[in-house]
This record gives C-alpha cells, structure tokens and sequence, in this order.
C-alpha cells in the first residue's frame, strides 16, 4: 500500500506541474521555482513532514522537497547557531544534491557533445 501511496501522491504533484504549464502557461523553470517554494512554504506550516510520512518517496523525489531541505535545513541550523546558521543549513542538508548535479552535469557535457 506504501508504494500505491508513493505512485499517487508523486503523480499527483507532476499531474499539478503539467496543469499549471498548460493552463497558466508557466515555463517549466517557473514551476520548478513554485515547486520549491511550495515545498518550503509546506514546511514552514509543518504540513510536508506529514506528507513525508504518509508518501514516502512520493513526497521525497519531487522538486518540492527541495524547498522543504532548504527551510527545514535552515530552521534546524538557526535554532543553533543564530542568524548565520540559515545559511549554514541550507547548504548543510542540501550540498550533496546539489553538488551531484553539479558532478553529473559536468560529466554527460564532457562526455557528450552539448549544443549551447
């Protein structure tokens, strides 16, 4: 049932991706951007947490949960170390996503022949 729970919950949120590019005729980085504030705005009501808990990887996969890491990340390092912690946090509970990307895209453009 977990993996049903997974399925629909992640679709749910790509069928809400591709409506708000169809109807709104947002370009696909402006709903990437949405998708990462929403994510973040959940986690700041404690709403994602439970969306976590409840959809496993259905809630964990998609963009938003990289707003949540963002803010949650933040929240947690600031409670400790202050202003300067927002910063910290961020970076702390992120850095390996990011930085695969980073490694990742560096490879498929060497790799592979990129046309821009």
């Amino acid at each position: 049932m977990e993996f049903l729970w997974a399925f629909i919950v992640g679709g749910l949120i790509c069928v809400v991706g591709q409506l708000m590019m169809d109807i709104l005729k947002l370009t696909p980085a402006h709903v990437t951007t949405s998708f990462v504030v929403i994510g973040a705005l959940l986690d700041a009501f404690g709403i994602y947490d439970n969306l976590i808990k409840f959809a496993g990887a259905g809630a964990t996969v998609p963009i938003t949960s990289f707003g949540h890491s963002l803010l949650h990340g933040a929240m947690a390092a600031a409670d400790e170390h202050g202003f300067i912690g927002i910063a910290m946090g961020i970076f702390e509970l992120t850095s390996a996503g990011i930085s695969s990307a980073i490694l990742f895209g560096f490879l498929v453009a060497v790799i592979f022949e990129p046309k821009g």
